[in-house]
């Protein structure tokens, strides 16, 4: 029987139209453009120079403080500069800018498609591998994995859990690599298992993916049955980590915390494969599974593609923006963002780009709230938006932190649930980041 969170949730429209397309490799672009803000935590400290001849999986930029990630060449050639380039949002941030040369790789590196089962490493030799090779979480943050995988001395892990859920419309990434690669990801699992010290993982997987689960089970069955996989209910946001272990624990994260204070660890299906590659295949975080779909396509494709590679590139390759379109995001409709830059480039965790047209992303006018409670019905933290979005617009900031505005994922249900058309998200989430600031800048007790 499949399983879901206990509180609010929607259905939108699955939209998994790419969910047949095989992961293709892109083509190897003229120019990277290596982001070196592309995790959560400080921007990585570069280690090459303008001029310097890099390889494939070399190290470009070393972690700059405990919440970094270290970054490496996606391609090999000529790092021609490191200065000010645009992000996903428009911002300037500093990119290493690389010519490529060829695809010359860094030696070590196994590039065969042979499976590795064997786990020679201890805990800690994976995590410090886990680290020298720049992974971190492809569920959306891109919070830096090793410290995902190494709680504080006073948390104590007792599952790890894989979120296949995959529940934002449009996105098929994660099944592709479910079906392409299952194996890879079991061992992926098991290995962060070893690192945390855990005996069990389940994995969880929407019941809109039968052929994934299929697959999951029964490659499982044959050597990985500490690993269970568990059918979730579609509804939207089963992905989101509380709501996952709420579907599947019915452990309830508390408000401010962290999915470890109830014992789980929450790790993405990419990011699972990231990891196997790391530590079975000494291969760096250089490349992903990359959904590009819209209903204004006429063909829908899952790339596997480098790190740096501009979205104009992308759009060049597939034909150019489909005559209909008006808007490129980079994610899904509910939670992603449009780019503002079409020379801004794919970063570590990018997993999809969507296309919609003006009908797609046009907004009905604003009405007046009728307290229809359809909102508060549907919030996946039990919030009530329709008062947060009140007191976000008069500003009441110490109210909202009372009524738990912190505790907004930011899902968007509130929005797409609202008969009136308000922009409750837009307006909760400015206020949100005011309450945050304030909560962390008061001494610690």
């Amino acid at each position: 029987m499949s399983r879901t969170f206990s509180i609010g949730g929607i259905h939108p429209g699955d939209n998994k139209i790419s969910a047949n397309a095989a992961i293709e490799n892109f083509p190897l672009m003229e120019t990277a453009y290596i982001s070196l803000s592309q995790h959560l935590g400080a921007p990585a400290e570069p280690v090459v120079a303008k001029g310097d001849k890099v390889k494939t999986g070399q190290l470009i930029a070393k972690a700059n403080g405990f919440i970094s990630a270290n970054i490496h060449s996606s391609v090999s050639g000529t790092v021609t500069s490191i200065e000010p380039y645009p992000d996903l949002s428009g911002n300037l941030v500093p990119h290493i800018i690389i010519k490529v040369e060829g695809d010359e790789w860094l030696e070590g590196i196994d590039r065969s498609e042979d499976i590795v089962r064997e786990i020679s490493m201890d805990s800690k030799e994976i995590i410090g591998r886990i680290a020298d090779a720049g992974v971190v979480g492809l569920g959306g943050a891109a919070f830096p994995t090793h410290i995902k995988l190494s709680p504080p001395p006073n948390k104590k892990a007792e599952f790890l859990m894989i979120n296949g859920a995959e529940c934002e419309p449009y996105l098929t990434s994660d099944y592709r690599v479910m079906l392409e690669s299952t194996e890879q990801i079991l061992i992926g699992t098991k290995i962060m298992m070893k690192a945390l010290g855990v005996k069990k993982a389940y994995f969880g997987v929407e019941e809109n993916k039968p052929a994934a689960i299929k697959k999951l089970k029964a490659v499982a069955s044959k050597g990985y049955k500490e690993i269970k996989i568990v059918s979730l209910k579609k509804m939207y946001p089963q992905g989101g980590e509380k709501q996952l272990i709420d579907a599947i624990l019915k452990r309830r994260v508390p408000s401010m915390g962290l999915p470890i204070d109830t014992g789980v660890v929450v790790h993405n299906v990419g990011t699972a494969l990231a990891v196997y590659e790391a530590i079975q295949k000494n291969k760096p975080l250089i490349d992903g599974v990359v959904t590009v779909t819209g209903k204004c396509m006429t063909e829908q494709r899952n790339f596997r593609l480098r790190v740096g590679t501009s979205f104009d590139t992308i759009m060049f390759a597939i034909g150019g923006f489909p005559k209909d379109a008006v808007k490129l995001v980079n994610g899904g409709p509910m939670m992603g963002k449009a780019i503002s830059k079409m020379e801004a480039a794919s970063v570590k965790s990018t997993s999809a780009l969507l296309l919609l047209t003006d009908k797609e992303t046009r907004r009905g006018v604003e009405g007046n709230c009728i307290r229809c409670g359809k909102c508060v019905d549907v919030c996946p933290m039990g919030l009530e938006p329709y008062l947060l979005n009140r007191l976000s617009r008069a500003n009441r900031l110490e109210d909202l932190e009372v009524n738990m505005v912190h505790d907004c994922i930011e899902c968007g249900s509130c929005m797409y649930s609202c008969p009136a058309n308000i922009p409750l998200l837009d307006t909760i989430r400015l206020t949100k980041t005011q309450v945050l600031r304030i909560i962390r800048s008061r001494p610690k007790k």
